[in-house]
């Protein structure tokens, strides 16, 4: 037994010795292995593929009782080189059936109903009756299709398999209750006005949609939880939808019939607006106010088309005022629009289609030009969430028109992101039900550039490296890499959108450089457009087009918890030895006076007010002949014979007397990362010198280099332009800084919960 323990133990200790732990070692079992469909460089290879579902959709959303009925077509197309011998269809609305995962999985501590509303909120939550009500699937010829619902999910299955290169065509009819976002949450739903009684409906996720089937796992059919979003394939639509006929109806693609649903007058305006830079209304408010106190009783149908996106979502109210400009590209003109009703104002019609505008033109810039024709920015409460062409957005001022600047800035920001989401994923159509960080994360670098266009000094609370300090250097407990499943993230909004932005921000503006970065960013974003990345494919293509190994950054940034704190351990000055007797003198009198300055020196400054020779001078001596440390004749003659072996620059090198400083530096943190110094000299003039983080390649816990000045330096800052989310600025300096910071003088143990 003993001699089995004793190889077990030899075993694992080779095995522990055997693993590379450098954190420059390349990512290959990391990231998949390439082949034809993805390539080694990032790019979609020779024989990628992608499915393809169309949709046809009638719709009715009934105001008096808060339904939305359905009967939708989709042809399903297998561009794969695979036999399907079944489908696979999202019925995300299901997380809200009275047996969903979602509650079932949810975790609670009684503190969590210590605040007002709470417990209200969770009984609205586990009676609604909500999710799909399927009434039939059915073929192309009417035939019943057998089927099986699992949660959020349903499997439709084929008489025969589906061959590549064929379609498949089937039916469904169904309903569902639409959840009230303000009792009991949700992404998308209805807010009820109760002085007026009346309703704003933001509406997604609203009809079965097809699983994405692909080449790196098959079907996509994991469950939907809540956080991670949305896996979707691409296609066309045609959509009508039946609402009361006061409301107006904002939507994903292009109206058809607008001289059924808009009066000549707003379709006038409609064109005004094709050519205006600045918002025009197509509804104004006194148009949206009587729509709000004169309710109809008839109905009116609302047609949609939209190419090439890879989902559909709508708002209907008759509270809708709605403005619009244009936004001119290279490649085509595009609508920037907004739905909004009087509680918006005076907020939204100053500012929502502008800034929605400007992201148009910001991300562009760093993309590709907006290909869809439309941009729609919708007023809710509260709620941020993306759609192809439409988004939700938050910010509402109060009820006497008032604002406070965080209101209005965070309106400007979640508009600025959510219209952003029209690129990341709604045209670069990452897998947002694994990786949260592909859309969320890129979104938030994109929506930081966009802010500081927006406004100089705009108050950004993600991108610059500083402002994810607090996060990083935090209880690594309760984090978990960038790369973990949506479903399983710890610190959402840090983890998902912080991190990587800022990720992103540091490789732009110091480990690869603006230029090139932003040319590989561009790539990634062309190669992958209408297509479905992954995070490999994002990898390759930065460092393909770049030119630049990125692969300890990843590793380090994206796959591990570990923080930057680089530490400025200890600076060792020497100055040259020039072997010149005649300079010794000197040197040894800043020598002297440095060890005089020793405590019994400076205390006895202070204490020994005159000393015997200082009181009588005569008691010095006045020295004849040889000094002490003056060169003899036989000194000079050794220094000129060493001073005939150098050549003229040596020469000049030893009479500049360089000083020579050899700092040491210590990873506390554990991500390597690039080394950026700023040294002071005497005279008050300061160089910068910035270090590759391959200094830290053949150990990743210390370093130490050695820097040749012709001048003496004051002082040493690490990281002077907080560009590397260092978590401790304590020990990034020489002489030593001290860092102000805070402490709670006095606190309350009690907890608070809003």
């Amino acid at each position: 037994m003993r001699i089995i323990v004793s190889v077990s133990f030899m075993i694992v200790m080779l095995i522990s010795h055997s693993q590379n732990t450098n954190k420059f070692k390349q990512l290959k079992e990391e990231l998949a292995t390439p082949n034809v469909y993805r390539t080694a460089s990032g790019a979609p290879g020779h024989k990628y593929y992608q499915q393809k579902a169309n949709y046809s959709i009638k719709l009715e959303l009934e105001d008096d009782t808060q339904i939305i009925r359905g009967e939708e077509t989709v042809t399903y197309f297998n561009n794969s080189p695979d036999y399907l011998e079944y489908l696979w269809v999202q019925l995300d609305q299901n997380m809200r059936a009275q047996d969903s995962d979602t509650k079932l999985t949810s975790t609670s501590t009684i503190e969590n109903f210590s605040y007002t509303g709470a417990i209200e909120r969770y009984y609205n939550q586990q009676e609604f009756d909500g999710g799909f009500k399927i009434e039939y699937v059915k073929d192309a010829s009417n035939k019943d299709l057998p089927y099986t619902i699992v949660k959020t999910m349903m499997r439709i299955d084929l008489e025969k398999p589906l061959a590549p290169g064929q379609n498949f065509i089937f039916k469904t009819k169904w309903w569902y209750n639409i959840n009230d976002r303000i009792k009991i949450g949700g992404r998308s739903g209805l807010e009820y006005f109760e002085e007026e009684d009346n309703y704003i409906y933001t509406i997604a996720q609203f009809y079965p949609r097809m699983c994405v089937y692909n080449d790196v796992e098959g079907w996509q059919n994991k469950q939907f939880l809540g956080s991670g979003e949305f896996t979707l394939t691409f296609g066309d639509f045609d959509v009508q939808i039946t609402v009361p006929s006061d409301h107006i109806v904002a939507a994903t693609g292009v109206l058809q019939n607008a001289n059924k649903v808009l009066t000549a007058t707003q379709r006038k305006r409609l064109e005004k607006a094709k050519s205006s830079d600045l918002p025009v209304y197509i509804v104004t408010p006194d148009e949206a106010k009587e729509n709000e106190q004169n309710k109809s009783t008839g109905k009116k149908t609302w047609h949609f088309k939209a190419k090439n996106v890879r989902d559909f979502a709508f708002a209907s109210s008759r509270k809708f005022i709605w403005d619009a400009q244009v936004v001119k590209q290279k490649t085509k003109d595009v609508m920037a629009m907004s739905f909004y009703p009087k509680e918006g104002m005076p907020l939204w019609n100053k500012y929502s289609t502008r800034l929605v505008a400007q992201t148009l033109k910001t991300y562009s810039k760093h993309t590709f030009d907006y290909p869809y024709p439309v941009a729609i920015s919708v007023h809710t409460k509260w709620i941020g969430m993306e759609y192809p062409m439409i988004c939700f957005n938050g910010g509402r001022p109060d009820p006497d028109g008032t604002y406070t600047e965080r209101t209005k800035y965070g309106m400007h920001s979640v508009i600025i992101h959510e219209v952003g989401h029209n690129y990341f994923p709604m045209i670069v159509n990452s897998d947002e039900r694994q990786w949260t960080w592909m859309d969320e994360g890129l979104n938030t670098y994109l929506q930081y550039l966009t802010e500081q266009e927006w406004q100089r000094d705009y108050p950004s609370r993600r991108g610059p490296a500083h402002l994810i300090v607090d996060y990083m250097k935090g209880d690594n407990s309760t984090m978990v890499p960038i790369m973990t499943n949506s479903e399983s993230l710890l610190q959402f909004g840090n983890n998902a959108y912080g991190k990587p932005a800022t990720a992103l921000n540091i490789l732009r503006e110091t480990v690869v450089g603006r230029e090139l970065f932003d040319y590989a960013f561009k790539v990634y974003a062309n190669r992958w457009m209408f297509k479905h990345p992954t995070p490999a494919d994002f990898f390759r293509t930065i460092e393909d087009a770049s030119g630049i190994d990125l692969d300890w950054f990843w590793r380090g940034w994206f796959m591990t918890t570990d923080h930057v704190d680089i530490a400025l351990d200890r600076v060792k000055w020497y100055k040259v030895n020039s072997n010149n007797p005649e300079k010794q003198e000197e040197y040894n009198k800043e020598l002297e006076a440095y060890k005089n300055e020793n405590i019994s020196t400076i205390r006895n400054r202070k204490e020994i007010k005159e000393t015997t020779n200082e009181k009588h001078p005569e008691l010095n001596d006045q020295y004849v002949g040889i000094e002490k440390n003056e060169a003899t004749a036989e000194q000079l003659k050794e220094y000129n014979s060493f001073l005939q072996n150098l050549s003229d620059k040596d020469k000049e090198f030893l009479e500049k007397g360089y000083n020579f400083y050899q700092l040491d530096f210590k990873n506390i943190g554990g991500l390597v990362m690039p080394i950026i110094l700023e040294f002071t000299f005497i005279d008050n003039t300061k160089k910068i010198i910035r270090i590759p983080a391959e200094i830290w390649r053949k150990n990743n816990d210390e370093v130490s280099k050695v820097f040749i000045f012709e001048k003496e330096v004051k002082s040493i800052q690490l990281d002077p332009f907080l560009e590397t989310a260092d978590t401790d600025e304590s020990n990034n300096a020489w002489p030593t800084k001290q860092i102000p910071s805070r402490f709670n003088a006095f606190t309350n143990k009690k907890s608070y919960y809003h």
